[in-house]
């Protein structure tokens, strides 16, 4: 794969890790129920909880650790009364890295974090590929009478996939439920449009029965169409299956297809959250690799000045 496949297919993957940064905001409550629930239930959520995104940027800007994930930090207080940073690790490759890699990139980030605040992290990883045997969740040194093991929760959303496991996600009440099964889905069925689109539209039909409000629904109905897209002309038809299944169950009232914005694909809330990816993404292509400006611009659909101006910024903040 060359350099121009190589960034494309990273600008495809940063649709994944937007859909994934915003639904943690949105349902962090609900995402750490699902997927860490012991953890969970150690939080005072009673007392509110704070995302620091910008603290985590100050760790992650210059560590030599590879590709990109999608990283969330968040600050939490435990019912013993302590404050405690949960470190959200999700990783999206299709083709993950050596156990090795991710595991000392856990510890690489957790050990900063405490180095630079003086606070208790708890790492979390949450891996989305398909690689049944891909399972880091420990990292350990040893060398000349030295010795560090670092070991960290971790959740392989396969496990999901197996038959009993599968039906308590669509029992499930927790709407990150959901989410999982898109993303599951859209790794397993990917290229396979007909399969996609059979099984947005049985998402979808699932979020009116449910009992979920006008505007859950909606809300929901983004978040499944940001992780499972479809080519146009599938969409159309899918807009088309919404209304026969709105008629159908005699819900009419939602008009999902209208407030979907029929062709624009997403609320312009989730645009400008597609755009502050883009952006991301731009800036690590810039870091990262050694393209110019115009194919960058061309692979993130920002203009050419806008790239520009991310590397002058960038070289700014580095002197």
């Amino acid at each position: 794969m060359n350099d121009l496949d190589a960034s494309y297919e990273e600008a495809v993957r940063s649709d994944y890790d937007g859909a994934w940064k915003a639904a943690l905001e949105k349902y962090f409550n609900e995402f750490l129920a699902l997927l860490f629930p012991a953890i969970h239930n150690e939080v005072d959520w009673s007392r509110g909880y704070e995302f620091l995104d910008g603290e985590l940027e100050k760790i992650t800007v210059d560590a030599k650790t590879g590709r990109r994930y999608t990283d969330k930090l968040v600050k939490v207080y435990y019912h013993d009364g302590t404050e405690e940073w949960l470190l959200i690790h999700v990783e999206i490759q299709s083709s993950p890295e050596s156990k090795g890699v991710f595991a000392r990139r856990m510890f690489t980030y957790w050990s900063r974090l405490i180095d630079r605040f003086q606070v208790d992290v708890v790492s979390l990883a949450v891996l989305a590929d398909t690689n049944l045997k891909y399972r880091p969740n420990t990292f350990y040194f040893s060398r000349s009478g030295t010795e560090n093991t670092f070991t960290y929760p971790m959740v392989k959303l396969t496990d999901y996939e197996s038959e009993a496991n599968w039906a308590d996600l669509e029992a499930s009440d927790n709407v990150f439920a959901l989410l999982v099964m898109a993303q599951i889905k859209a790794k397993r069925l990917k290229g396979n449009n007909e399969g996609l689109f059979d099984f947005r539209l049985g998402l979808t039909r699932s979020l009116y029965k449910r009992g979920y409000t006008r505007e859950q629904v909606v809300e929901l109905f983004n978040f499944i169409g940001w992780m499972i897209q479809l080519p146009e002309s599938l969409e159309d038809r899918l807009f088309e299956a919404i209304k026969a299944v709105e008629e159908e169950l005699k819900m009419p009232y939602i008009n999902l297809v209208e407030e979907y914005g029929r062709k624009q694909g997403v609320e312009q809330g989730i645009e400008q959250g597609i755009e502050k990816q883009r952006e991301k993404t731009a800036l690590n292509m810039v870091m990262q690799t050694e393209l110019n400006d115009q194919t960058i611009a061309a692979i993130t659909e920002l203009s050419i000045q806008e790239v520009a101006q991310l590397r002058s910024k960038l070289a700014n903040k580095k002197k």
